[in-house]
């Protein structure tokens, strides 16, 4: 069984071996097949070659020709567009200024196109023609500049800076410039009229100069002419046409050049008016008219912020300087006590102003604008202190020969008090201006210069009272100033700046004063009504209104002494009813104070002395008056009145 089953494996694998050479005999002749393709395909590609090199290069002519048709377009659809703009160009922008800034434009860009194409050149005659063109255009662009700014630059009319000033601050009348008579009205209200600024909400409206419809094209004419290198054309233009409308307008308003030499040869009431004016003026000037400028100049040269503040610097220097040497003339002029007053109204406008200054006049153009104001500001400030320190100096050393015969408040006096409460009214100007005093407060050193002020006075005062013959009018004198003096103070700010202390000690004063009066004035003629040289030693009784009667008393002494006393009283009353004590409760509280010593003492040497003159013949010329007639007639004392006019 063995035998039979290996046969059968020998057969099938002779037929394995069969079919492997058979399948090597096809990949053999399959093989030679491919490499027999392979040679055909390389003939094949050998053979199509010089077609495929022909296809590409007619692909890449399509290519180019398509490309170069495609240039050719846009050069001439530039050629189109340059001869449109030159059409534009030479007609000029006046009638249709938008389009002709197109047209340049339009230029630039062709321009710009042809300098990109390698087969155009600068020195070609499309760009030099181009440039040309520009050139031409942007000259018509100046002179369309300069024709619209001129037709639309008008000088302001004062009625329309008056309409835009805050209610308060306008006039009820004429332009303050053409008031020089109304001085007192207008310089009424110099100094108030800041204050009310600061405590209301005031709102300035600035002018339209040019209308808002213009602005814009200007800028865009600004813009054209900045491309093209005409910075400085541009400048001049606007400088020469907007300088001359801004000096005309304030020329319009009153405005005026003085200087130092003209300043001096102007009466004083004129020349208060002309510095009321330029306070108001220097109001308008920067809140309205400046402020209108920059709001011009800004959007004319909107993207150009240096060049708008230079020509805005430019435009504004001719008008600053107008209104600046006008303040330059005063603080340089001669100094007098009446000065400090406007000297103080101009330092506080510029103060008010100071802020819109800094704002408006902003960059490195405006620079010696700014500082011109700053000096300004600085040289009022110094003016005034030295005013101040001359008036100090002149209260003490007055010397005026004022007769103040009736011995009431001399003139010197009123004035100094006025000027005192004045000084108030500029409290807080004055503070700033003692601003930087080492070891005192702003309000210390305005109570410590006050005080010195009042003690020249009443040293100038007792030097004059010193003219008086009479003592008692002496101290009627000084007692009518200081008691003037102090009322002031007391009605006034200076109450709390100056203190209760120098109130009671000055009020002392002028006690003191009238003590000293009492003392000159009825000493002589209470002794001629004392019992001293008429009572022997045993009449008994020391005093006229003792209980010893008359006994012992001559009566030709008793006679003689009544003839005294009326003679005395009558020149008394004829000499003191001439004098004068202007406040009414001190004239009282003075009467009175006489009448307390005198009356009580005539009353009682008539009942104790009377009876021994009133039998004797013609008595009414020894007592001539009841206590009653003495009371009326002490009434009619320091009224001012001459013995003429008292009727008994």
């Amino acid at each position: 069984m063995a035998v039979p089953g290996g046969d059968l494996l020998s057969e099938k694998a002779s037929a394995m071996r069969a079919s492997l050479e058979r399948s090597q005999t096809i990949t053999d002749d399959v093989v030679s097949i491919l490499g027999s393709f392979d040679h055909r395909l390389s003939a094949l590609e050998t053979a199509m070659r010089p077609t495929q090199i022909r296809t590409h290069s007619i692909r890449k002519a399509h290519e180019n020709i398509d490309r170069t048709l495609k240039t050719a377009e846009a050069i001439l659809a530039h050629f189109d567009q340059y001869y449109q703009a030159e059409a534009k160009i030479i007609k000029g922008p006046h009638e249709d200024v938008k389009s002709y800034l197109e047209a340049i434009d339009q230029l630039r860009r062709n321009i710009r196109f042809f300098g990109n194409k390698k087969g155009f050149k600068n020195d070609d005659g499309i760009a030099i023609r181009a440039n040309n063109l520009i050139g031409e255009a942007i000259s018509k662009l100046e002179e369309e500049f300069k024709r619209l700014l001129s037709s639309y630059s008008k000088p302001v009319e004062p009625e329309r800076l008056f309409g835009s000033l805050p209610n308060t601050m306008r006039p009820s009348s004429a332009s303050p410039g053409h008031d020089d008579d109304s001085s007192s009205k207008n310089n009424s209200h110099i100094h108030s009229e800041p204050h009310k600024s600061n405590a209301d909400t005031v709102v300035y409206t600035p002018p339209v100069l040019i209308p808002p419809r213009i602005l814009p094209l200007l800028n865009n004419l600004t813009e054209q002419m900045v491309q093209a290198g005409h910075q400085q054309q541009l400048l001049k233009i606007y400088r020469d046409t907007r300088s001359k409308v801004l000096e005309e307008s304030l020329q319009k308003l009153g405005v005026e050049k003085l200087n130092k030499d003209d300043v001096q040869k102007l009466q004083w009431e004129v020349l208060e008016a002309k510095i009321g004016n330029w306070i108001h003026f220097m109001r308008i000037a920067v809140k309205l008219l400046f402020s209108a400028e920059r709001k011009v100049c800004d959007q004319i040269f909107e993207g150009f912020d240096s060049l708008s503040d230079q020509c805005f610097a430019e435009v504004t220097t001719n008008s600053i300087s107008m209104l600046l040497s006008f303040g330059e003339a005063i603080a340089k002029s001669k100094r007098s006590p009446e000065k400090l007053f406007v000297l103080l109204d101009m330092y506080e406008i510029l103060q008010e102003i100071h802020s819109e200054i800094e704002i408006l006049f902003k960059g490195r153009a405006c620079t010696k604008i700014r500082e011109a104001v700053m000096g300004l500001t600085k040289q009022l400030a110094q003016t005034a202190e030295e005013t101040f320190g001359d008036f100090e100096e002149a209260v003490e050393k007055d010397a005026t020969k004022t007769a103040v015969t009736d011995g009431t408040v001399h003139p010197l006096t009123s004035y100094v008090i006025n000027y005192v409460k004045f000084l108030f009214d500029y409290r807080s100007t004055l503070n700033q201006l003692f601003q930087g005093v080492e070891g005192e407060s702003d309000s210390s050193q305005l109570a410590s210069v006050t005080m010195r002020i009042l003690q020249a006075l009443q040293t100038n005062l007792d030097g004059k009272s010193k003219q008086y013959r009479d003592p008692a009018l002496t101290h009627l004198f000084l007692m009518n100033n200081i008691h003037y003096i102090v009322r002031s103070v007391r009605r006034s700010e200076a109450k709390d700046l100056m203190g209760d202390d120098w109130i009671q000690r000055h009020r002392k004063i002028v006690q003191q004063h009238a003590n000293q009066y009492k003392r000159n004035a009825w000493a002589k003629i209470l002794q001629a009504l004392s019992i001293q040289g008429l009572i022997s030693s045993s009449g008994g009784g020391s005093t006229a209104g003792g209980d010893g009667g008359s006994s012992g008393a001559s009566r030709a002494v008793v006679k003689d002494r009544f003839k005294t006393f009326n003679t005395m009283f009558e020149e008394l009353h004829q000499k003191q009813s001439q004098w004068t004590v202007p406040d009414s409760e001190l004239r009282e509280s003075l009467i009175l104070a006489v009448a307390e010593v005198l009356l009580p003492a005539y009353r009682s040497f008539v009942k104790r002395f009377g009876p021994l003159v009133e039998n004797v013949k013609s008595s009414q010329r020894y007592i001539k008056y009841t206590v009653e007639d003495l009371e009326r007639i002490l009434g009619e004392f320091f009224e001012g009145k001459n013995m003429n006019d008292s009727k008994r």
